[in-house]
């Protein structure tokens, strides 16, 4: 009867306690429910996605190289006898350089010319010969043979003093290499050889390099995609315009010049040359852009960084503010018509300023949370500031 009882009141309890479970588990879902429809949303501002025109920056590494940029070879062998100049001195047109010791090229020229007097002589004599004879054959005296071996003589003479003359012309220039002078004006570069070092024209190393740097050229690279894009946009410009199409014309904005120092250069320069093919190992085709260097700040074998503008037009742009990284995926909070928070993955198609650039990911007229994103997650309900 005890145990009976006892198994009753049991069953009383566990019942009681049951209900009670169910009775708090439907008051806090009832709690819930009149808090999520009494909660005050925040106010967060929000970016509404438009149609516009960007301008994305494009880096190119460039060298810099003189417009004339001239190797100064000797071109005789000799030892070096005087170095007129030092290392990053500017020079004229025309201005001593180096002195190659002449001594072997001015003996050269003292054997030619007296080869040349002896040829001169000869020359004399086969005339006076033929004057002599002439009177002779004239009046039957001697047989007209001899006056033709004299002029046969005289002609061979006249070849030998000519050939003699050449050598003579040949030793002088030899003679005048001796004095290596500046063939443009500019800047010397560096200079490898010293007073009394053998120099001669086969040598790897000319003596110097000279550079006339008041305008030069950086040279870069581009690869095919940037490039078709600027081909296509001078095709559309002449369309647009009626002009004829020109194979050679160049279509692209002023470049900037990043010096190594990362300060920009004062002057805007202008691509002028292109290079006729792609390199097919590396995708790229080679260009080159004209700067003035008035001041002397752009040195040749330096180093920049070209920025090129390129406009892309009818694109949809979002301020970088207002995504999220997650691993390699890219997230904004867009609003739904509830203006409810929705994540959502978008794709990144390049940069133009504080801005991306959308290629995937959100439509026109999308409402985008721009900030407040650490205080909010999916589904937060938002007032929109525009």
């Amino acid at each position: 009867m005890i145990r009976r009882n006892s198994r009753k009141m049991y069953l009383i309890a566990l019942s009681l306690v049951l209900f009670t479970n169910t009775l708090l588990v439907s008051c806090n879902h009832g709690r819930a429910k009149e808090h999520q429809h009494n909660e005050k949303p925040l106010a967060l501002p929000i970016h509404v996605v438009e149609s516009s025109n960007a301008e994305t920056i494009k880096n190119y590494i460039g060298t810099i190289e003189g417009k004339i940029n001239v190797e100064i070879r000797p071109q005789i062998e000799g030892l070096l006898q005087e170095i007129y100049v030092d290392e990053g001195t500017f020079v004229t047109k025309g201005q001593k350089l180096f002195k190659i010791d002449a001594s072997a090229y001015q003996e050269a020229l003292n054997n030619a010319i007296a080869i040349q007097n002896v040829a001169k002589a000869k020359l004399e004599n086969a005339k006076l010969e033929i004057e002599r004879l002439k009177p002779l054959v004239d009046n039957e005296v001697i047989s007209n043979v001899k006056l033709k071996s004299a002029k046969s003589d005289y002609d061979v003479a006249k070849a030998s003093l000519d050939q003699a003359t050449a050598a003579v012309g040949s030793a002088k220039i030899n003679q005048g290499f001796s004095i290596i002078t500046a063939t443009v004006s500019g800047y010397i570069g560096r200079i490898p050889k010293r007073i009394g070092n053998l120099v001669s024209k086969s040598d790897k190393e000319p003596l110097t390099v000279l550079s006339d740097a008041q305008d030069v050229y950086v040279y870069f690279s581009m690869n095919e995609s940037d490039f078709l894009y600027f081909s296509k946009l001078k095709i559309k410009e002449d369309s647009i315009n009626g002009i004829a199409r020109n194979n050679n014309s160049l279509s692209f904005p002023d470049a900037t010049l990043i010096l190594a120092d990362g300060e920009e250069y004062s002057a805007k320069g202008v691509v002028d040359a292109i290079n006729g093919q792609v390199d097919r190992t590396t995708g790229a085709i080679s260009l080159r852009a004209s700067f003035p260097n008035s001041d002397n700040i752009l040195r040749n074998g330096s180093t920049g960084t070209l920025k090129i503008s390129e406009i892309k037009k009818n694109v949809f742009q979002i301020p970088q503010v207002a995504t999220s990284e997650l691993q390699d995926k890219t997230f904004v909070y867009m609003l739904d018509d509830e203006n409810r928070v929705i994540r959502k993955v978008i794709t990144i198609a390049g940069k133009s300023k504080s801005n991306y650039i959308v290629s995937n990911g959100v439509e026109l007229g999308d409402r985008i949370v721009l900030t407040g994103l650490d205080k909010i997650s999916e589904g937060t309900k938002i007032l929109p500031i525009h």
